[in-house]
């Protein structure tokens, strides 16, 4: 059984599921709640690790009493309520860059929570149980315009003995501010010099062809109805939609379908020292068995929260998240776990935060 066919067996993950775990105050309990008495906490941004972060709260409020209502609305919604205060934390993949952070009250510090694939899924029939290969120019050129008809002599190249039909290519991509996006485009300019002139690296950027749908669920919803169509999701939207993946040729010139496996080597080839801001871009990452879109995906929180029991809550959570057996939850749903190194370096800067400019107990 293939990877990606594991990862939705065991998720069981329905993109029906409700976007909201609705912190209604409750019972105040365990590490969590502590003697604060802070029972619900708010967040919005990201819906590359939704599932995994919906999975994560629904255990906390469980084992703590702390329910957590979250937005999944993409990461530049996650930036600008964190920015506006409106939430106690903000969820992004695609870090702040250094003039949104200097737009926040206080320090911004960024946690990186688990690792995820964006993968290219497509919807053509004809091409059967044979899985569509792309290579880095080819992939910036579907996504520039340059190729428009399923049977280009570069696709077919990439994928001899396939039936590849004389039909429109129909380009879907992010309407919305969306982390999903960053990772994207920021692997796009790295293979294309074009991509990076004519286009460039953001969370919203001017597509030059193509359809738009919001939130990784928009995208998949597309691409599930339409035949001829290939977008762009995170990996546990496209399995639990039975949508087709593609193998991505990586730096090392080798195909790669992504997974657990393939994520996690992207990472192990990019190291972070003890004064990391964890805003680092593992994209076509070195080594043969890297799977080249790939990256981390981050929580925002405050340095010094002038709230001491919310930044005391806030930490006990973030301190849950990077137990053992939270991250182990993440396979389930097709996410990698921080490699050690990276979630020791996160517990330590997690021991840091302040409230109220003191150190939390």
């Amino acid at each position: 059984m293939s990877d990606t066919k594991q990862i939705a067996r065991r998720s069981g993950f329905s993109l029906m599921a409700s976007l909201v775990l609705l912190g209604c105050g409750g019972a105040g309990g365990g590490d969590g709640a502590g003697a604060n008495a802070v029972t619900s906490l708010t967040g919005a941004g990201a819906t590359f690790p939704y599932p995994i972060y919906s999975k994560w709260f629904d255990a906390y409020a469980r084992e703590t009493g702390v329910e957590v209502n979250y937005q999944s609305i993409g990461s530049g919604g996650g930036v600008r309520q964190f920015t506006a205060e409106t939430v106690d934390f903000g969820a992004t993949d695609g870090p702040m860059t250094d003039e949104e952070i200097a737009g926040v009250q206080g320090n911004v510090v960024h946690l990186p929570t688990v690792l995820g694939a964006v993968v290219l899924t497509y919807n053509l029939p004809s091409l059967g149980d044979h899985p569509l290969r792309l290579d880095a120019a080819t992939i910036a050129d579907i996504f520039l315009g340059r190729i428009t008809k399923w049977n280009d002599p570069r696709l077919v190249a990439l994928n001899p003995g396939t039936d590849l039909p004389n039909q429109d290519l129909i380009v879907v991509h992010r309407s919305d501010g969306s982390g999903t996006t960053f990772v994207f485009v920021d692997y796009l300019a790295k293979v294309s010099t074009d991509w990076q002139e004519q286009v460039g690296v953001g969370k919203s950027v001017n597509w030059p062809v193509g359809l738009g749908g919001k939130g990784n669920e928009g995208v998949t919803q597309q691409v599930s109805q339409l035949d001829g169509t290939i977008g762009y999701v995170e990996l546990v939207y496209a399995v639990s939609n039975s949508l087709r993946v593609a193998e991505v040729q990586n730096a090392a010139g080798q195909f790669v379908t992504p997974s657990l496996e393939a994520v996690t080597a992207a990472a192990a080839g990019v190291s972070m020292g003890p004064d990391t801001d964890f805003r680092v871009s593992i994209t076509n990452a070195t080594g043969e068995a890297s799977y080249p879109i790939a990256s981390y995906t981050w929580l925002l929180v405050h340095a010094d929260n002038p709230d001491v029991s919310k930044a005391q809550a806030i930490q006990s959570f973030l301190r849950w998240i990077l137990t053992p057996e939270a991250q182990a939850m993440a396979t389930d749903l097709g996410y990698a776990p921080l490699p050690e190194s990276v979630a020791t370096l996160a517990r330590t800067r997690i021991a840091s935060l302040l409230g109220g400019g003191q150190a939390l107990k």
